[in-house]
């Protein structure tokens, strides 16, 4: 990947795989400005590692438009910005309202204020990519994560829209996974089950959303595409 003096954004960076693909876009010479919602330990790894922390909550309008600001005073230009902040929320009957609006505001409208009020920093630069982290989940929907399901079919809508607006300036695509990594907690019974639901049949890691990443960053002649990442569900 050709690196570049203008920092890359990455949302949601403090675990998992935000935190890995922050730290391979550091190895491989790009600056990274990175959020945070909570004081994790990745998050002092990053900043040990050079790249630049800021909190923000994107659950509310004002707290993306606070991050938006204070972005702002820390760079003129940006490589890529990359959404990877995620909210998951169990919906029940006390609390369906709140946890769809709060899923929504992460998942789509920060993406959607940040995309356009940073367009000019994405414009300096010679170079220049947003990548939205979508959900295989949103090919077929889901029974049981209707909210969830919903405001990230909608962040794959942004990316069709977005790439229209911004070409060709400014690609814009998008990566859904399906399951990437257990959780420490999850036993036999689930990862065994988890598993057979794709044609693949293993759990891949950080590491293919980072290659699926680096493939858009690098390829000049692809925008409005979303990548699936998911083992060959689809053709279970």
């Amino acid at each position: 990947m050709t690196s570049s003096s203008a920092p890359i954004l990455l949302t949601g960076a403090g675990q998992r795989v935000g935190l890995h693909c922050a730290q391979r876009l550091l190895k491989d010479g790009h600056r990274v400005i990175f959020t945070y919602r909570t004081e994790r330990s990745g998050v002092q790894t990053l900043r040990d590692l050079g790249a630049t922390a800021l909190f923000a909550d994107f659950s509310t309008e004002a707290g993306i438009l606070d991050f938006i600001s204070e972005l702002k005073t820390l760079t003129d230009s940006l490589r890529a910005i990359v959404h990877n902040a995620s909210e998951w929320l169990a919906e029940s009957t006390d609390s369906d309202a709140a946890a769809f609006t709060r899923m929504f505001n992460v998942h789509m409208l920060a993406p959607y204020l940040i995309n356009l009020h940073c367009a000019e920093l994405l414009q300096r630069s010679t170079q220049a990519d947003i990548v939205h982290i979508s959900d295989d989940v949103t090919r077929k929907g889901s029974s049981k994560h209707i909210g969830y399901c919903a405001s990230k079919a909608g962040l794959d809508s942004l990316t069709l829209s977005f790439a229209a607006r911004y070409a060709p300036a400014i690609k814009v695509n998008g990566i859904a996974p399906a399951l990437l990594l257990f959780n420490p907690e999850d036993d036999a019974a689930y990862r065994t089950k988890a598993l057979a639901k794709s044609a693949l049949g293993i759990e891949p890691g950080s590491e293919v959303i980072y290659q699926s990443l680096r493939y858009l960053l690098d390829n000049p002649y692809v925008t409005g595409t979303t990548l699936t990442v998911n083992g060959g569900r689809h053709i279970k």
